[in-house]
């Protein structure tokens, strides 16, 4: 079956379930008969199944394209193909067909929408297909690169389909088309919880054009580049301005709360609905930082089981994470007088930027899981009956984002998934500055990153001019610091690899996991079983690689055989 057939026939049977479940009419063999599109109601129904296309706790918690478990940060207890560098050619990639079906349905409305009587009655259903469009377009060429744009719902007799892909530059010059003019018609405030409004469209904005126009200064110029293409100005002015636009409107503000202090960053993550979650007794309401989110309710089943699955050993995180969090006194650990080195079981995590203790465990830690131990109180009485951190296995580092306190079954974790959240938006404001102009003023970074930066620890230095200069420090790496430990385990790490250029340097690296050698752990874990780096570390992957090809993924096999002229992607023909 040929992409196109395969498009078609896939939005009849979705689009004949959405008229019968949604808009309760008679499904129809034409889609395109007056019927379904005769109300401004209609086009809503149809546009409310968008929603459930954003990228959702696979991004965080499992094996997908964005995952940072294909990255260089963390790894799970078997090797991931993808982040060692042995992926091959698929001969089907639902990825691949999936966001074409989607971008076939957005399309769909449009096309539609051209005829509709009131233009005005149907803005915001109009709009949330451009964003969703957008969306789907912006997904296809952060994993394959060039990509054929569609904006029309094409018949199966169509050459659009059987022809060449489209260079990526006219794929992101659509996307930012569609997310411009979403921005001009969604509302200011969200309808509900979940639903879109301009910002939302502003903040995608600024992701997709900070991604692109790093990837062309970098992969144009080099990854330690200092100047820019006329390209790269021009998507770097648009990721800075459209940030902007979102902080200037004063809708979100980075989640802070007087009583869960310095925990506020990790109890940010695990908020619920319907039942206590945290000390505080907040709930999603509360939330200020969450832009967009995939919603989930109390009491519904998710495909994930959060907790068990991410904290303790189950999630591998490694030396080079946990070396990357600064020390109280704003510096790297190679600089830093605070920095307690490695002797004892909990020495490094002394002193530490407090998302370090946020996202991890250290030995010997009182915590709570959902069905083990878990909070009752929401007190210092709860310490009575908790669980205690043991490291002595995987990584000997721990993970505990993700991990719920509260007694539940597994897999009915209920917080939302942040799609995007406004520190993200902060920290591509401060890198488009950065990058666009090669320099950003201390004005410009209390503004935006360190914001982000003092949220959980407010006697950290702000990050500065001063601070880089008499230090020796990378301005361009400090940012990128903040950015990575902020936005860990969120689906980041390896599109940020790829974009900057680095991933030939960062990917090959062994992943390590804690030093042995000189270390409590030399006498006190003999069984690693594991073999030890020329520091003494446990290796826990080796043999890692990287090849260009790398930076985008393969075509499948599948459409090539369908369609030739879409070619390979460089690197992966045989």
């Amino acid at each position: 079956m040929k992409l196109k057939q395969y498009i078609k026939a896939a939005c009849l049977f979705s689009f004949m379930a959405v008229t019968i479940s949604c808009m309760n009419l008679e499904p129809l063999s034409d889609l395109g008969d007056n019927l379904v599109w005769n109300n401004a109601t209609n086009f809503q129904l149809f546009a409310n199944q968008f929603y459930s296309w954003p990228h959702d706790f696979n991004r965080a918690v499992s094996d997908e394209p964005h995952s940072d478990f294909r990255s260089d940060l963390v790894a799970g207890s078997s090797m991931n193909v993808y982040s060692q560098g042995t992926n091959a050619i698929p001969a089907t990639d639902a990825n691949y067909t999936r966001l074409y079906k989607r971008i076939y349905y957005t399309n769909l409305l449009l096309k539609n929408a051209e005829s509709f009587a009131v233009p005005a009655d149907i803005a915001v259903p109009v709009a949330e297909a451009k964003f969703f469009r957008a969306y789907s377009h912006f997904e296809l060429v952060q994993l394959y690169g060039d990509a054929i744009v569609l904006t029309q719902p094409l018949d199966l007799d169509s050459e659009i389909l059987y022809g060449k892909r489209n260079d990526r530059g006219e794929v992101i010059d659509q996307v930012i088309k569609d997310l411009k003019e979403a921005a001009g018609s969604l509302p200011e405030t969200s309808s509900e919880a979940g639903r879109l409004n301009k910002y939302i469209a502003y903040a995608m904005l600024s992701r997709v054009a900070l991604y692109e126009g790093t990837w062309q200064k970098f992969h144009t110029n080099g990854k330690d580049a200092t100047s820019n293409t006329t390209r790269s100005t021009e998507l770097l002015t648009i990721a800075r301005d459209a940030a902007n636009e979102v902080i200037k409107g004063g809708k979100y503000k980075i989640f802070y709360n007087e009583k869960l202090a310095n925990e506020s960053y990790r109890y940010m993550f695990t908020l619920e609905d319907g039942a206590q979650c945290n000390p505080a007794n907040l709930s999603k309401s509360d939330n200020t930082e969450y832009i967009f989110v995939k919603r989930h309710r109390n009491g519904d089943k998710t495909a994930w089981n959060l907790t068990h699955g991410m904290v303790a050993n189950a999630c591998y995180v490694t030396r080079k994470l946990a070396n990357m969090y600064l020390c109280s006194d704003g510096l790297p650990i190679g600089k830093s007088s605070k920095f307690q080195q490695y002797a004892g079981v909990t020495d490094e995590f002394q002193n530490r930027d407090n998302r370090m203790g946020n996202n991890m465990l250290y030995h010997g830690q009182q915590y709570w899981n959902n069905d083990g131990k878990w909070r009752t109180t929401w007190t210092d009485a709860d310490l009575t009956s908790s669980l205690t951190a043991n490291v002595r296995s995987g990584s000997g580092y721990q993970n505990r984002k993700w991990g719920t306190e509260r007694q539940l079954e597994d897999y009915y974790e209920s917080y939302d998934f942040p799609v995007i959240r406004y520190a993200e938006v902060l920290l591509n404001y401060a890198e488009a500055v950065y990058e666009l102009n090669g320099t950003i003023t201390d004005p410009e970074l209390d503004y935006s990153l360190n914001l982000v930066r003092l949220r959980v620890n407010p006697d950290m230095p702000k990050l500065s001019s001063k601070l880089v200069s008499a230090n020796n420090l990378s301005m361009r790496e400090e940012i990128r610091r903040e950015r990575t430990v902020e936005l860990v385990l969120e689906g980041f790490r390896i599109d940020d690899l790829k974009r900057w250029a680095t991933a030939p340097v960062e990917m090959p690296q062994d992943q390590l996991g804690v030093q042995v050698t000189g270390t409590w752990f030399e006498t006190n874990w003999t069984d690693h079983k594991r073999s030890l780096s020329s520091d003494g570390c446990l290796i826990l992957y080796s043999d890692r690689t990287w090849n260009d090809k790398l930076y985008l993924y393969p075509l499948p096999s599948d459409q090539l055989q369908l369609n030739p002229q879409l070619e390979q992607n460089p690197g992966w023909k045989n």
